[in-house]
């Protein structure tokens, strides 16, 4: 990705040395296999934060140690993709009358403290409604590139992308239409419903991705390769596989590798922001 030089957000809040990595649930696939083992057993990600909650330390201090070169490059890579991302979705909500409403992405280290709860590294990066942000510990994407086999810098584009879709969601209120939803559903119901949900942020990722192509020579067709490889690497099924040795259909809560990659594409191809015919849940 061309993207230095580029305009920064100054809506980064940079945690990764404040506290340390004490309630971190180990490391690696580990970590991210922790997660996919809770979701199967019917377990609700803002439950986990809570979980994780009731765990952490009264406080934290800060550990003094100087970011690195890669850690400091890596800042400023995450900053550069949501300035686009800004940008994009400015434009979009600017066309339906509306007022963008920037979120804020904090970068952390093993552990933070969010109006969701206390989460550590395991839960993976993850928005929350509650206060309007995103959170990444950038340690996933090594995950990402080792366990996952998801290598490249737009495989993490691609992850805050889908992060963002989730906070455009909350804006225009389908978050909570979501919710509703499930709370009047069967378990396996609610987990289609969260499915939905999440094929619709990869969605939304394409679409940004569409206009950061369309509007500067900010990405190549090597990097959109990564992002689908990134789609497919975070596929249930995928996940399943590596981390049981077998499927649960029921127990699906983000989609399969296919229709990831399937959504973010459509997104990637048609740029369509169409609140009308493509965020249809019947069509997701």
């Amino acid at each position: 990705m061309k993207w230095q030089g580029r305009r920064r957000s100054g809506n980064v809040e940079d945690r990764r040395r404040i506290g340390g990595r004490g309630i971190a649930v180990g490391g690696g696939l580990g970590g991210i296999a922790i997660l996919v083992l809770y979701l199967i057993l019917g377990g609700n990600p803002a439950e986990l934060l809570s979980n994780l909650q009731a765990g952490a330390p009264a406080s934290t201090t800060e550990s003094g140690a100087p970011l690195t070169e890669k850690e400091q490059e890596m800042g400023e890579f995450v900053s550069v993709v949501l300035a686009d991302t800004e940008d994009v979705w400015g434009a979009e909500f600017e066309r339906m009358g509306r007022t963008y409403e920037q979120p804020h992405l904090v970068l952390f280290s093993g552990q933070v403290d969010s109006a969701c709860g206390y989460a550590g590294a395991s839960v993976g990066p993850f928005y929350c409604p509650g206060d309007g942000k995103v959170y990444i510990d950038l340690e996933y994407f090594e995950d990402m590139q080792r366990e996952l086999d998801a290598p490249g810098d737009f495989a993490l584009a691609y992850v805050i992308a889908h992060e963002v879709g989730h906070h455009v969601q909350n804006l225009l209120g389908i978050s909570d239409q979501v919710r509703e939803q499930q709370n009047l559903l069967s378990e396996s119901k609610a987990n289609a419903l969260s499915v939905r949900m999440e094929l619709q942020a990869d969605f939304l990722a394409g679409v940004w991705a569409y206009n950061a192509r369309e509007r500067a020579d900010f990405l190549d067709a090597a990097d959109i390769e990564e992002g689908l490889n990134a789609a497919s690497a975070v596929g249930d099924d995928r996940i399943m596989k590596k981390t049981q040795g077998h499927v649960v259909p029921d127990a699906f809560t983000h989609g399969t590798s296919e229709q990831r990659v399937r959504w973010f594409k459509k997104g990637l191809e048609t740029g369509d922001f169409n609140l009308g015919d493509t965020f249809s849940a019947a069509r997701l």
